[in-house]
């Protein structure tokens, strides 16, 4: 199986990152934080953002630990860590120092923390790290994904290899072949969210899309040990129905607990609940990307070529068409599929004109 590629994990990263762009559009109108902001919040922005957030980054993890698994068949330590380098951390950097600044700028000029031009702002960029009261984006601000897989890949190297080596997997997977059981994996996911949640403004914080550095790890071994034996993935397959039901019926909990104010009075209940949530939806997905989207095609290898420059362009775009569309007297439905419309057409004519056609660009957006 570790040479077997996966069509509908890639299917699934790439709806993942359109699901991603769709998010971050709506963002300007949800009733959080964000770097830039409308005048007026949308309730269904609200809601969208708070119900996609439960699973999306969770989803990530998960589908990149499944590539991982058929990656380490094809690859040694040695040839893994240096594709996660070129493929991780030179797009990383690049972002940091170059598709982060216009984002901070905007952030500072819209919350009125700086009133300058742009150019006049990059000195200022160095000055503290962002999320500590400063401005150097250190994680890239929307790459800290890239970043904490690369961490994530040399955490778990060897223990992924031990697993492999040991036969580990298909020792306990009988296990969890049982109906129901594997619903049972999200248990130690809630046990790491209330052992965090005992100091939430520690390491383990949930400031990475809303979840915990260590929340984010578990889900990456988790989703190793599932893409390890074809019988996980028959698996859950044939349960993906009562998995999507189930999601559905405990987002509805979710959402009417936390808005009618019980959020402190069930705090532990409510992470557990939130374990088994997204666990369900991300059971769900893979369910019914197995079933129906192990396929290719000529598009597909276009598409997962793309998918990588898609994700580090999507948010600067997003944010600096958005800053000029906030602004409109127009209405918010409007105003959404103007920056939506907008920015996706901007970012595929950056990738097909400029990164996909020159070699430093290629290399510096981590593709081959």
């Amino acid at each position: 199986m570790t040479g077997e590629r996966r069509f509908d994990i890639d299917w699934l990263r790439v709806l993942a990152i359109l699901t991603v762009f769709f998010f971050h559009c709506s963002r300007f109108f949800n009733d959080e934080f964000w770097h830039v902001e409308n005048s007026v919040k949308s309730f269904a922005a609200t809601v969208f953002v708070i119900v996609v957030s439960q699973w999306i980054m969770p989803l990530f993890f998960i589908l990149s630990a499944i590539s991982a698994y058929y990656a380490l068949g094809r690859r040694t330590n040695g040839q893994y860590i240096c594709e996660r380098l070129r493929r991780l951390v030179v797009p990383l950097i690049f972002g940091i120092f170059v598709l982060s600044p216009p984002q901070i700028y905007l952030e500072r000029h819209t919350h009125g923390q700086f009133d300058g031009s742009f150019l006049e702002f990059l000195p200022h960029y160095f000055d503290g790290f962002y999320g500590f009261g400063g401005n150097f984006a250190w994680m890239g601000v929307h790459l800290w994904y890239l970043l904490l897989l690369f961490v994530f890949s040399l955490l778990t190297l060897p223990v992924f290899r031990i697993m492999r080596k040991e036969n580990f997997i298909s020792r306990t997977t009988a296990f969890f072949m049982r109906p129901g059981f594997l619903f049972l994996l999200a248990i130690p996911i809630a046990l790491m969210e209330i052992l965090l949640s005992l100091d939430p403004e520690g390491f383990g914080k949930g400031s990475w899309g809303g979840w915990a550095f260590f929340s984010l790890l578990l889900l990456f071994v988790i989703g190793y040990y599932v893409a390890s034996d074809e019988r996980s993935r028959q698996a859950i397959e044939k349960q993906r129905f009562f998995s999507l039901a189930l999601g559905v019926v405990l987002t509805v909990i979710g959402f009417y607990l936390l808005t009618h104010g019980y959020e402190e009075d069930l705090k532990y209940f409510l992470l557990t609940l939130r374990a088994f949530n997204t666990w369900s939806w991300l059971l769900a997905i893979l369910g019914f990307g197995s079933r129906y989207l192990s396929f290719t095609s000529g598009r597909l290898k276009y598409l997962n070529e793309a998918e990588l420059p898609f994700y580090i362009l999507h948010q600067p775009v997003i944010l600096i068409i958005g800053f000029f569309i906030v602004q409109w007297n127009a209405g918010i439905l409007t105003k959404y599929a103007v920056i939506a419309a907008c920015s996706f057409a901007v970012i595929m004519a950056l990738y097909e004109i400029l990164v996909r056609r020159i070699r430093v660009l290629r290399f510096l957006f981590g593709m081959k």
